[in-house]
């Protein structure tokens, strides 16, 4: 197998060296507006002595905001006599989506979350991901990605890990998503995890944690907070920052099968049935989606496949064929 190129981005910022650092991740783009021009994906680097290395990332979807604002809070912050080790935190991981507000890049409709392991000779999102495969996750011993629904799902606050084929890895893991210690935990399955940062953090045999801390387009005081006090709690368990654990109350939830979604099969407006937290039965209408074309026809039914909590549902008011209405998980006693 011939090897791959250089990536083409470079950090102006020296990954080894102590003390705190602000600067971007620089990749040339030329374009009609700047001919030699760059994307600038802002990082910070905090670095003291001997310790592990924490990744911390927002913003792989540009419309979630715990993610980044979080994470600009604690750049702003976390100083190098806080830390025992090195914190990498990028806040804007898709920087072009996240200046757009969208869940892709507007430069080349790419989604950063299925575009690894990326490509250094590829498009501008497929070159992030090479960077983060090849650059930066070689780098981290645990890894954070905060997500939320952005602006068509909406989530109960939780923390997850995926099953994993080592179990050992997978314990660990775990073990980092329940130090975050969101409302929720969440055992979450994939429905295409291949393409994922998810995936090639996991595959490195890095911990990794990830996070839906709620939806709709925005941030509120409370999912922010959450956000907060799970960075602070992971990094804390790891040894990188001194301190207790914060803990509250965590409700396990496992998501065990494809029966856990609830995608129609239609397009038109969407009466949620059940709240987000509400406990549902098998068999029991969760919603119901209304042909927009016309009045005075009957909308269409759409059931609970399993017994458990409404965990995830469509947002906003309209859906489209194929779209996920609702997720249900298992409750873990």
């Amino acid at each position: 197998m011939s090897e791959l190129p250089d990536n083409p981005i470079s950090a102006t910022v020296d990954f080894t060296r102590e003390g705190v650092q602000h600067g971007f991740l620089k990749l040339p783009y030329s374009r009609d507006d700047s001919a030699w021009g760059a994307v600038m994906i802002p990082v910070t680097v905090i670095q003291s002595g001997r310790g592990p290395t924490a990744l911390l990332t927002g913003g792989n979807h540009g419309d979630e905001y715990e993610g980044p604002v979080a994470l600009s809070k604690l750049a702003q912050r976390l100083t190098a006599a806080d830390v025992s080790g090195r914190v990498i935190i990028i806040p804007f991981m898709n920087t072009p989506a996240f200046h757009a507000g969208r869940r892709t890049s507007p430069i080349d409709k790419g989604n950063l979350n299925r575009s690894f392991p990326g490509k250094p000779d590829g498009t501008v999102t497929e070159k992030i991901a090479d960077y983060f495969t090849r650059t930066l996750l070689p780098m981290a011993d645990i890894v954070l990605d905060i997500h939320s629904g952005g602006r068509t799902l909406d989530f109960l606050p939780f923390a997850a890990c995926h099953v994993l084929p080592d179990k050992q890895q997978q314990a660990q893991c775990e073990a980092g998503m329940r130090a975050f210690n969101a409302p929720y935990s969440m055992r979450m399955l994939e429905l295409d995890a291949g393409a994922m940062y998810d995936t090639a953090a996991e595959s490195q045999g890095k911990i990794f944690v990830t996070t839906e801390l709620g939806g709709g387009g925005s941030s509120t005081a409370r999912s922010v907070a959450i956000a907060e006090r799970g960075v602070r709690n992971l990094l804390v368990h790891s040894g990188i920052l001194e301190g207790e654990v914060q803990t509250a109350p965590s409700i396990m939830l496992d998501m065990p099968d494809g029966d856990c979604f609830i995608a129609s099969e239609h397009d038109g407006l969407l009466e949620m049935c059940r709240d987000l937290g509400d406990n549902v039965s098998k068999g029991e209408v969760i919603a119901r989606v209304y042909d927009a074309t016309r009045s005075g026809v009957a909308p269409v039914e759409y059931r609970a496949a399993r017994s458990g909590l409404l965990a995830a549902r469509h947002f906003p008011g309209l859906v489209g064929c194929g779209d996920t209405i609702a997720v249900i998980a298992d409750v873990l006693t």
